[in-house]
């Protein structure tokens, strides 16, 4: 078992949680340039219970994946004991599921309790938390007590001094590792000036390690300056947003780098780490600011992949190269997957090569539709379907037993539905029983339907099985562990 080095939050430079900016290249670069602990963006803990964890071996990551495969969130072991997830969340057991998801791989866990945006208010979150002391002490007191990994919160001030620090030395009796404070109440915007009285005043009035947030307007303009607001808020440590949002190279103490090499590394993250390409398109353009309309501006406002922004960049090779590497390892990776798949398959599964193409078969009819009838007609029992999902490429394969033998098709597809329809094709193939395709003629399936049969062996979802409970087995290999595949959306 790896021991980790708890984190310090005294005299460190902290890269803050930023929607849209706060993504693996991002935070990866801000190390690179100084950063002492980076934060990733506010990631709202509904979404993230409905992710499964995945293990990338091509890009070797771990990815939170949603169940319409969009990597929610995507580490890697640079950062592990660097990084703080931070969540939106107004429910203490959902906020400790999320914690325990994802405690392995980060250093620690924040819940924000200062966005005053409607999109976290109105769901109880973020700034709308600081009128709910009791549901913060909750929310903290839970994390607190249910991990193992250090716990912060990041707030802004309340209307008066004193209730703002009568509320932090609650939260402070919740047992958290620190607490960051944006020096700004919640109306107010990053032009208005951050209030570094309130941030000494509670640096002041509590044991615990203060970040100070909100510089980046008044004070933080270079390396220097980090000091600066550090000691004018009499704070332990510095959380910076915006400053480095423009240039993360702020957190380098020999002073900022030119913007196009900072550009230029961000894209190598952004490639190497896959990261997709309008969230690589905005972080560039925060960078760029005024130069936006420069002919470099105009060439990244046009791009629309990953490619055109290397190109306008002058980075073409250097996407290829590193797409050609990828390419190369997946490949690899597969072949050893499909001759450990040969090595460990049960000698006893028919398989065919077979794929199934809707387009083949009349509207609302399957190949599992037919299977289901046949094994009525001969008095067997439902085809049982186990499928399973390769982290891999996170395709399908699905083995269907039909009277006590197992068929499968060798082609992985894109889909559970899919993998199933396919292992369906390669039984009846092999028991030599039509499977309902248009070139086989008059299909019986059809007739019944005209006839009015009251049986509901058709679904609305396009060919599903209503009438066929099948005793379905779903299995999802994620690392070392199987749970169940999440049912596809209607």
């Amino acid at each position: 078992m790896t021991v980790n080095t708890p984190l310090c939050f005294r005299g460190k430079k902290i890269l803050a949680p930023m929607v849209r900016v706060g993504t693996l290249p991002m935070r990866l670069l801000a190390l690179d340039y100084g950063a002492d602990i980076v934060y990733c963006e506010e990631l709202i803990d509904i979404k993230m219970l409905q992710c499964k964890r995945v293990i990338n071996e091509v890009l070797e990551t771990v990815d939170f994946v949603a169940p319409n495969d969009r990597v929610v969130f995507r580490t890697c072991e640079r950062e592990r004991e660097r990084v703080v997830f931070q969540m939106g969340s107004a429910d203490a057991e959902r906020a400790l599921a999320v914690a325990k998801l994802v405690e392995s791989d980060v250093a620690g866990i924040d819940i924000n309790m200062g966005c005053p945006k409607e999109y976290s208010t109105k769901a109880s979150m973020g700034a709308a938390l600081l009128s709910d002391p009791d549901k913060i002490e909750s929310i903290l007191t839970t994390l607190v007590k249910g991990i193992c990994k250090p716990v912060t919160c990041k707030i802004r001030i309340l209307p008066s001094v004193e209730d703002t620090v009568n509320l932090v030395k609650r939260i402070e009796k919740t047992g958290i590792a620190a607490i960051a404070v944006h020096g700004r109440k919640k109306e107010e915007r990053p032009q208005h000036p951050v209030h570094c009285d309130v941030i000494k005043a509670i640096s002041e009035a509590v044991s615990i390690p203060v970040i100070a947030n909100g510089g980046s307007h008044d004070f933080i303009k270079e390396y220097a300056d980090i000091e600066t607001f550090q000691k004018a808020t009499a704070a332990s440590s510095v959380m910076i947003a915006r400053a480095a949002m423009w240039n993360p190279s702020v957190f380098r103490k020999e002073g900022f780098c030119p913007l196009k090499d900072v550009m230029q590394d961000y894209i190598r993250y952004a490639v190497r780490y896959d990261n997709h390409y309008t969230n690589t398109k905005y972080c560039l353009c925060q960078m760029l600011r005024e130069q936006l309309e420069t002919t470099q501006g105009k060439k990244l406002h046009a791009a629309q992949s990953t490619q055109e922004i290397c190109e306008a960049f002058e980075m073409g090779d250097f996407y290829e190269e590193t797409t050609a590497i990828f390419e190369a390892k997946k490949a690899s990776l597969e072949t050893k997957v499909q001759d450990e798949d040969d090595q460990t398959e049960d000698p006893d599964v028919i398989k065919m090569a077979v794929r199934f193409d809707k387009r083949e078969y009349p509207p609302q009819i399957t190949p599992k539709m037919y299977l289901l009838e046949w094994c009525r007609k001969e008095k067997h029992p439902q085809p049982v379907y186990e499928t399973v999902q390769r982290p891999l490429d996170r395709l399908f394969c699905s083995v269907v037993t039909v009277a006590e033998r197992k068929y499968r098709s060798t082609l992985w597809d894109k889909s559970k539905k899919l993998a199933e329809q396919a292992a369906a094709i390669v039984c009846l193939r092999a028991l030599g029983v039509p499977e309902g395709k248009l070139c086989e003629g008059e299909n019986h399936l059809i007739n019944k339907r005209k006839r009015g049969d009251q049986e509901p062996l058709i679904s609305r979802d396009h060919g599903e099985d209503l009438a066929e409970p099948s005793h379905k087995k779903a299995n999802f290999i994620e690392g070392t562990s199987d749970v169940n595949v999440p049912k596809m959306p209607r």
